[in-house]
């Protein structure tokens, strides 16, 4: 079943019609039952419906949407490229500090691509830095919304691992934390040379006080929506679908605030909102059909025997696990893998005592490079759609890679420093 949904997957197919279509096949050739399984399918789609975590999912899609048709995500990267453009690497931090801000208000891979690429990047190679470096830069920063609370990656692991998402996204900052850091880090000694370049005339007409002063203002509205939406979260004073909720409201107003509030914005927003929270709930619905029809067929078992008797290590287990699910990342989205692959793990975690929050971390870590690896990854189209021919899709392959590497660091460090982490 896994092997027929891999090859068409590859082939196009709508991932939802794949899913479900393997479902029934399978149902048709099977001797031992028949489609009276699927009498459970009703009940199990009403019980998706009818989750109030789920229901987070198009809120923050929505306040993401708003934030990026209303501009101000392209009003901080211009103040911060106009701030930083002449210190030496000081460009590429400010593309990442703001990929930070946009993860934890927008969220959206795509929308954070393309605005960071069309803006930056040409900005970045008039520069002098390298396109693959350039492109590298863009694509890790545009995708820190998947592991930076509010991330849909995270509230989908939440509901599919049964936890909660104020504790996921609790679990998450540090590890989020700690990849900025490293991202930050490499940015300085990859440009260590380049500051050299510039004198201290340079550098001070970089950081003119009115500059700085812009840049503030442009930011303090979206920092605002940031840690009211995270605050009530972590803090226990809201529930996800509450802060949400707020977050909407925040991103309204700050429309309102840059006369882009329209009922067009709102129109278009919430067109997409429903495209998107469509995709993910049909994705559901195909993935639940699967799985019924998986677990019929002794699936889940076979792999618990296997990994019980023939690995017997929850260390070798969970290797293998990232392992599988970092090569699926190569070949399939990250919605496939959290509902799909992660239902099949996870009773094999549970079986040998795995923190679940300390799995639900290091395969939300994992999903991200999931939208960077090459030949698939979506970023890398997004970035090679918004840019055109100003850079060559070699160079987007290269410079990601480096990311990717230290994605994989970062996973191993959750793990190897699990307990100070989900202290």
């Amino acid at each position: 079943m896994f092997g027929v949904a891999l090859a068409l997957l590859l082939s196009g197919i709508p991932v939802a019609f794949v899913f479900g279509g393997i479902a029934i096949f399978f149902t048709a050739i099977s001797l031992d039952f028949g489609f009276e399984i699927f009498n459970l399918l009703p009940f199990r789609i009403y019980g998706i419906m009818q989750n109030s975590t789920l229901l987070a999912v198009p809120f923050f899609v929505l306040m993401g949407t708003i934030l990026e048709k209303s501009g101000i995500a392209e009003k901080m990267l211009q103040s911060s490229a106009q701030l930083f453009s002449k210190i030496g690497g000081g460009l590429a931090l400010s593309v990442l500090g703001i990929g930070v801000i946009l993860a934890t208000t927008t969220g959206i891979v795509g929308a954070s691509i393309s605005m960071l690429g069309i803006i930056a990047l040409p900005v970045m190679l008039k520069h002098n830095y390298n396109p693959a470096f350039a492109s590298g830069v863009i694509l890790a920063s545009g995708t820190l919304g998947q592991i930076i609370p509010p991330s849909i990656v995270l509230i989908i692991l939440a509901d599919v691992m049964n936890l909660s998402i104020g504790d996921i996204f609790k679990a998450s900052v540090i590890p989020s934390f700690i990849l900025v850091t490293i991202y930050t880090i490499y940015i300085l000694w990859h440009n260590r040379n380049f500051i050299n370049n510039f004198d201290n005339h340079h550098i001070k007409s970089a950081i003119a006080k009115e500059q700085i002063f812009k840049l503030i203002k442009v930011l303090i509205p979206p920092l605002f929506v940031m840690f009211g939406v995270l605050g009530s979260i972590i803090f226990g004073i809201a529930s996800p679908t509450e802060s949400a909720s707020v977050g909407v409201l925040g991103a309204v107003i700050i429309a309102f605030i840059n006369n882009k509030l329209s009922k067009e914005l709102l129109y278009d927003s919430g067109l997409e909102t429903i495209y998107i929270t469509g995709m993910v709930f049909m994705i559901l619905f195909g993935a639940t059909a699967f799985s019924l029809v998986f677990n019929e067929w002794g699936g889940s078992e076979t792999l618990l025997y296997i990994f019980k008797n023939d690995v017997g290590s929850s260390d070798l287990f969970l290797f293998i696990a990232m392992a599988t699910i970092f090569i699926l990342g190569f070949f399939i989205d990250f919605m496939e893998i959290a509902f799909v692959v992660v239902p099949i793990l996870l009773p094999i975690a549970k079986s040998f005592n795995i923190d679940p929050m300390l799995f639900a971390v290091m395969i939300g870590m994992n999903l991200q490079t999931s939208f960077l690896t090459p030949p698939f990854g979506f970023a890398l189209f997004f970035l090679k759609g918004a840019v055109g021919d100003l850079i060559k899709t070699s160079d987007i392959y290269r410079g990601v890679i480096p990311f990717i590497i230290m994605q994989l660091i970062v996973v191993y460090l959750i793990y190897l420093f699990s307990t100070i982490i989900f202290l």
